[in-house]
């Protein structure tokens, strides 16, 4: 299983303002989760006879040692009571730097961690503050005024 950092909080809409941080913070829809009651996000995929048995069999496969069981129902038990919890499957230590960052400032009920320090080195994210796109080079001397008539000289619009 690779890293995860799971942030529970007492309510939905808490939760809900620290998922749009995380994604306006740049980390991929895909990699950030929330689940709760009347949201259960991926966890509604986890066959179930009963709401709890769905999250706790969600939470267990995020957090799968045997060590953290107790984790995984007690997260599924705070959902259970009105609470949310937003998961960042964070890729590499700058990512799980800021995704810690992020959630923390929030002030969650409880924050569980999953691989975080045996993660595999990955450049998910840059390691200066300026951003990629702004590091392509537009020659001004090119005869096409736009980038997409740049990228399809042969075809005429």
């Amino acid at each position: 299983m690779s890293a995860v950092i799971t942030a529970m909080f007492d309510e939905y809409g808490a939760a809900d303002r620290v998922r749009l941080d995380l994604v306006r913070d740049g980390f991929p829809t895909d990699r950030v989760d929330l689940t709760a009651g009347c949201e259960p996000g991926r966890a509604a995929f986890a066959p179930a006879a009963s709401l709890h048995e769905m999250f706790a069999r969600h939470f267990r496969t995020l957090f799968c040692g045997d060590d953290e069981r107790v984790c995984a129902e007690r997260l599924a038990e705070r959902i259970e009571h009105g609470g949310a919890a937003v998961t960042v499957h964070p890729r590499g230590p700058l990512e799980t730097a800021r995704a810690c960052e992020i959630l923390e400032r929030a002030r969650p009920l409880e924050v569980a961690q999953h691989d975080v320090a045996n993660q595999r080195l990955e450049h998910a994210a840059a390691g200066h503050e300026r951003p990629w796109i702004r590091s392509f080079w537009i020659e001004t001397d090119h005869p096409a005024d736009c980038i997409y008539c740049r990228l399809f000289e042969r075809h005429s619009h």
